[in-house]
């Protein structure tokens, strides 16, 4: 199987400009490929995981990523898929968070010798002259195009103001200039980005001319991604002091029964028929396989002893292995009063709950277990001697702690 069709068979491909074309250029390695990153955070989350994903994949194909970190689109903030306007960051932190990118990127793509580049779009966007942009660039959009783009759509009837409705000006000024710098052929993209993505396609082609086309060929990434990026709880950082190890593991190890399959075609990168051998388990042999999807995205992410160590954490607290790489917290002599800690308190100390009141409710609501025994007394409380040997908490069926002194 070739390397595009892996990527059909694996779910990643939506939708396509040109498909004979697409296939030629990622299957003999002749791909110049960019994904844009805007930097909202400070860390890089699972939403972006299929794409860092897809760039490891199409570079092992011998293509070249160009990953471009929004710096400049950062300053205006994407309206895609948002009933309101992002809070605008100042400069300095938007130059942070590129740095903080860099590094978590480096752990997915090969830079070195040229393999693939970093782009910041702040180089060519903050200098830009407003009238000769507007007068070369924005002469090319037309405005009652723009409107029935479903991006914007969403967003006429709450109010989209000036500001965002520019960014995709922006952002095909970016495709435009990738491509004049770096040999830029191909823009991959979250299916809500199509809009957005056509324009730098076709933006290209006015400025270049029709011989452009085989040099402007956009593909789509399917949305799973977007959909991965949240829980309940929040993000699911890859950075390991927003998000353990342990706690990135469990987020794979709990994912629905009908998405397991998914996840590990579209992230993992076991062999598809490996995969596809899958598809008929059930039982204790789906379970197998989340373990199987957690196990690998986290050495993916943070390498293979802490992926080891995540794996026999949760064997440790479902009954199958040691609770030795268990994540923890400590108490100090601070949190005892007359030599006792009330179970709220740890609730609080281990960060299973946000505050007392919080705790005092799982625990009349039975969600709090300690040591596998359940505890509904919201007095109850402990000495130090009770550390001294294993003391796990819980709080539900995926929330837990080893409490140490």
């Amino acid at each position: 199987m070739e390397l595009y069709e892996e990527l059909v068979a694996r779910g990643l491909i939506a939708q396509v400009t040109n498909e004979e074309e697409i296939k030629k250029l990622i299957n003999t390695g002749k791909a110049t490929f960019y994904i844009g990153f805007d930097p909202t955070a400070d860390s890089l989350h699972v939403g972006h995981f299929m794409a860092l994903c897809l760039m490891k994949r199409l570079q092992q194909g011998g293509n070249k990523p160009i990953a471009l970190v929004g710096g400049g689109t950062g300053m205006i903030g994407d309206p895609t898929g948002r009933t309101d306007m992002r809070l605008l960051m100042t400069k300095e932190t938007i130059e942070h968070n590129c740095e903080c990118f860099k590094k978590q990127m480096s752990r997915f793509i090969d830079f070195s010798d040229g393999k693939a580049l970093m782009v910041n779009n702040a180089d060519w966007l903050m200098d830009l002259n407003y009238i000769e942009f507007i007068r070369d660039i924005g002469s090319q959009f037309s405005v009652n195009k723009m409107l029935a783009a479903e991006c914007y759509k969403q967003r006429l009837e709450r109010g989209l103001n000036f500001l965002e409705f520019n960014y995709m000006l922006m952002q095909s000024y970016d495709f435009l200039m990738l491509y004049e710098k770096y040999g830029c052929n191909l823009e991959f993209g979250g299916d809500d980005q199509w809009s957005n993505m056509l324009g730098g396609t076709e933006l290209i082609r006015k400025k270049l001319g029709k011989d452009a086309h085989a040099m402007t060929i956009t593909l789509l990434l399917n949305s799973e991604g977007k959909k991965m990026g949240k829980t309940a709880k929040g993000a699911v950082w890859l950075d390991p002091e927003k998000t353990s190890p342990y706690d990135f593991y469990q987020y794979w190890r709990n994912v629905d029964d009908k998405d397991t399959i998914k996840c590990l075609k579209m992230l993992t990168f076991l062999p598809i028929e490996e995969i596809q051998a899958m598809e008929s388990w059930e039982g204790a042999e789906l379970n197998k396989a989340k373990e199987i999807l957690a196990f690998e995205l986290t050495k993916l992410v943070h390498g293979e002893e802490e992926a080891k160590k995540a794996e026999s954490a949760a064997k440790g607290i479902f009954g199958a292995g040691s609770s030795e790489n268990m994540p923890t917290a400590a108490l100090s002599d601070e949190d005892f009063t007359d030599g006792k800690v009330d179970l709220i308190g740890i609730l609080v100390k281990a960060g299973l709950v946000k505050s007392r009141s919080e705790g005092r409710r799982a625990i009349e609501q039975g969600g709090v277990t300690v040591n596998d025994d359940k505890v509904t007394d919201v007095y109850a409380s402990y000495t130090k001697d009770a550390f001294e040997k294993e003391f796990v908490v819980r709080r539900g069926k995926k929330s837990f702690k080893k409490i140490t002194l």
